[in-house]
């Protein structure tokens, strides 16, 4: 078997060298080659560690952000931690303040049931007082009256006859104003009103009424109701002339297109003499923006008519 070429060469040349004899040009070049392949393949290798390099000095940046990022996310959960025993170290003492006051607010509640007990006893004898009292009282007023009546009899005698005149002639008067149906509305003008002195007196005498002071008193009841009436039309026709301006300035709308449309045909008439269907359709169009136009004046003059006969 014999020796590879490689082998031989390499073999001469280290023999060569351990004799000193001059290395050949071809040698050189051969060693030359070969430490310049040596050399390119330890840059590339060098160039991909120190890219390694790179890629772990950024992982150990991020784990040592991540890890700063940790620490201080830890010393904020230590920091809240710290708050929440604190505030629960307050809520604990507040409660014990607050068990220790409802004790006490149970003890007065205790106190304030035997006391509120004791006034109902008393308010109950005290509500038997006051029936009794406006029992007397009652019967003192009836008393009263039928003294007062008494005295007011013997007064009159003396122009009871002027005075019938006079009543007669107010009571024909307003038996002709107001019928017997309507007195009732007298009555609930003084239910209404009540929290005036005078009304709820002569609600409470409207029994011993006159018949006249009876109908006077419906008649302020009817103009009263006469007034809120008004009150209630002012509005409305106020309201309504604020409608009357806004359909005023649709209408002005309205009129402005009707005119641009009256335009429109007029010019396409004269552009179009043969264009009879279209000329058509827009002659039915502003007739029926006229027919909208009358319908509305219609409409808001009834209504103005109506508003002013009922203010």
């Amino acid at each position: 078997m014999g020796i590879p070429q490689e082998i031989d060469d390499y073999m001469k040349r280290t023999i060569d060298d351990s004799l000193g004899l001059p290395i050949s040009t071809e040698s050189l070049q051969l060693k030359l080659r070969s430490s310049e392949e040596t050399q390119r393949r330890l840059r590339e290798q060098y160039l991909l560690l120190l890219s390694k390099l790179k890629e772990k000095n950024q992982i150990i940046e991020r784990s040592k952000a991540e890890a700063n990022m940790n620490a201080v996310a830890l010393k904020r959960f230590v920091q809240e931690n710290q708050k929440l025993a604190a505030e629960c170290a307050n809520l604990l003492s507040q409660c014990n303040k607050w068990e220790k006051e409802c004790l006490l607010y149970d003890r007065d509640r205790e106190a304030l049931m035997d006391f509120g007990n004791e006034a109902d006893e008393r308010a109950k004898k005290a509500e038997i007082r006051v029936h009794e009292l406006e029992e007397e009282l009652g019967k003192l007023n009836e008393e009263l009256r039928f003294y007062r009546h008494r005295y007011e009899s013997q007064g009159i005698d003396s122009s009871s006859e002027g005075a019938t005149e006079e009543e007669n002639l107010l009571e024909s008067i307003l038996a002709a104003l107001i019928c017997k149906n309507e007195i009732t509305s007298g009555r609930a003008f003084l239910e209404a009103n009540t929290s005036l002195e005078s009304c709820l007196r002569l609600l409470k005498m409207w029994n011993r009424l006159r018949p006249s002071t009876q109908k006077i008193l419906t008649l302020a009841a009817e103009v009263k109701t006469l007034k809120k009436d008004k009150e209630h039309l002012r509005i409305n026709l106020s309201k309504a002339e604020e409608e009357v301006k806004i359909l005023f300035e649709e209408n002005n709308i309205l009129d402005e297109a009707n005119k641009r449309l009256l335009r429109q045909s007029r010019e396409e008439k004269n552009l179009h003499d043969s264009g009879g269907k279209h000329t058509g359709s827009a002659s039915a169009k502003v007739r029926k923006e006229n027919n909208i136009l009358d319908s509305l004046y219609l409409l808001v003059s009834t209504f103005i008519s109506l508003m002013l006969q009922f203010a």
